[in-house]
């Protein structure tokens, strides 16, 4: 009978939330027996945690790089638009008139000196 009463009062410890909450499920057999598998299953899982945690951080920055990148590579394409605009021959010509230089453009076509 008394051993009855006992398995009674332990299963109804083990059900209480208090009971797991104040570490009384420590105090079991099991996890007695099993107390290196448990604390090294605790690292690993905190190690687990560390790794996804520094992984999203370097996901987060390779976004914001590339998101750089395609600004950067967009500014690149509009100022070598600008540049092959301000450099056609007739750009230049309308440039220099209104920068008043005393420039004409050639009417004999270039030639090459031979040695």
């Amino acid at each position: 009978m008394e051993g009855e009463k006992k398995k009674k009062k332990r299963k109804q410890r083990r059900l209480s939330f208090l009971y797991i909450l104040g570490g009384g499920l420590l105090k079991e057999d099991f996890f007695v027996k099993h107390i290196r598998t448990v604390v090294l299953i605790a690292i690993l899982t905190l190690c687990f945690i560390g790794n996804r945690h520094a992984c999203l951080l370097k996901i987060r920055k390779i976004d914001t790089l590339k998101q750089e990148l395609r600004d950067v590579q967009l500014e690149s394409l509009s100022i070598s638009v600008e540049l092959a605009r301000y450099s056609r021959p007739s750009m230049v010509e309308e440039l220099i008139k209104k920068q008043q230089i005393d420039l004409e453009r050639a009417t004999t076509p270039p030639y090459e000196l031979y040695r």
